[in-house]
């Protein structure tokens, strides 16, 4: 009797298992989320044209960076197997809620994306840097994010106003027209608090070499702010420099390679050469690039400076904010004929630390033989006074 109610039992349980914990699919359906923004119809097309939907069957959580119909409209774009690679770089391979966008640090969070996961990105170049301003926006490479919906822990999604494209493939070349080249300047000035820099670009003619040192393998650019350049020592003032000097400086604030945050953390050569060092021989003007106390730090061999946060990261054109303007070795490391103090030590010239330091024993020597002039010459006038009394 038992042997026979067994499997009955068993069946009974199985119905009750499947009723209460209804089988679930760890796959995303994009078309689903998708469906109730007419505005991103577009972009579900892609995502489906492309093969990409397929893929997100086996994710179970993603972060989707959606592009609206009228931003797409104003898109070239390229053949269909580099459209796939861009909107797989749209796709981020973790749920992200707007709670987790708001703890994101002033330097940025990497976030690798489905183009990283096929393994044709180099290094990490598949990541996207997700950056938070002051007042709150987040951003990706100047594109900002702006959060729609989401089915928790299983996908978000947000929309952008711009196309991110993957470093290594140019949207404007495979349209058959030349990519138009970044105006630093006008990145620093939108930036707010990076004046002085973009006055010193535009005026010295540096900003215009930057548009044309982007092609190839882009640039690195790290630009003080207004403060900073308030708190340079007066051994490193730049007012009195000639022009070919204020124009080297600038240079040496550039890397001539596209370098987005993920890839400065993960730099194999510490020593960097500079924009300064390719008017001026190998070994000058360089950079010495490394992690110190969980931030990365940057020495010129006289101040040491750290990456406070990200301005502007769209390939070929990184800007970074750093807090202390470098200043070069090779320009103001021989000041007055004597070297120039280190980072932190030197906050005035040599001749006026020298006098400040109190008299040297040569001084105190001088002082004192004019003290016993003084009294030999008292002692005569005296004697002469008695004699004429």
């Amino acid at each position: 009797m038992n042997a026979g109610i067994a499997p009955a039992g068993g069946a009974i349980l199985l119905a009750v298992l499947v009723f209460f914990f209804p089988a679930t699919t760890t796959g995303v359906n994009t078309s689903a989320a998708l469906a109730r923004h007419a505005d991103l119809s577009a972009f579900a097309e892609l995502l489906a044209t492309t093969g990409v939907a397929a893929e997100l069957d086996r994710r179970s959580a993603i972060t989707l960076l959606a592009v609206p119909n009228s931003v797409l409209r104003r898109v070239p774009f390229p053949s269909s197997a580099d459209l796939a690679d861009v909107i797989r770089y749209h796709i981020l391979l973790q749920y992200l809620s707007p709670a987790d966008l708001r703890q994101i640090p002033p330097a940025g969070r990497l976030v690798a994306t489905l183009y990283q996961a096929t393994g044709r990105a180099a290094a990490d170049r598949g990541d996207v840097n997700l950056t938070r301003s002051a007042s709150g926006v987040v951003s990706v490479r100047g594109v900002v994010l702006n959060f729609l919906f989401a089915a928790p822990y299983n996908v978000s999604v947000f929309a952008v106003d711009g196309v991110l494209v993957p470093s290594g493939l140019d949207l404007a070349a495979a349209d058959g027209r030349p990519s138009p080249g970044v105006n630093v300047s006008e990145v620093l000035v939108n930036g707010g608090d990076f004046n002085v820099a973009a006055a010193m670009l535009a005026a010295s003619g540096v900003a215009a070499e930057l548009v044309e040192d982007q092609r190839g393998a882009g640039i690195t650019v790290f630009v003080p702010s207004d403060e900073s350049f308030s708190k340079v020592p007066r051994w490193g003032r730049l007012q009195g420099l000639p022009a070919e000097k204020k124009a080297a400086l600038l240079r040496f604030h550039v890397l001539h390679c596209y370098y987005p945050l993920g890839s400065l953390e993960s730099i194999v050569n510490p020593v960097q050469p500079t924009l300064a060092t390719e008017g001026s021989g190998a070994g000058r003007f360089t950079l010495d690039i490394a992690r110190a106390n969980g931030s990365l730090a940057i020495d010129t061999g006289l101040v040491r400076a750290s990456i406070t946060r990200t301005v502007y990261d769209q390939n070929p054109v990184a800007v970074f904010a750093v807090s202390r303007v470098l200043l070069p070795k090779e320009i103001f490391g021989v000041v007055g004929g004597a070297a120039a103090p280190p980072a932190e030590a030197a906050a005035f010239p040599p001749e006026e630390a020298f006098a400040a330091a109190g008299p040297s024993p040569m001084g105190q020597a001088s002082g004192g033989a004019r003290s016993a002039e003084f009294f030999l010459g008292c002692c005569v006038v005296g004697i002469l006074r008695l004699l004429l009394v």
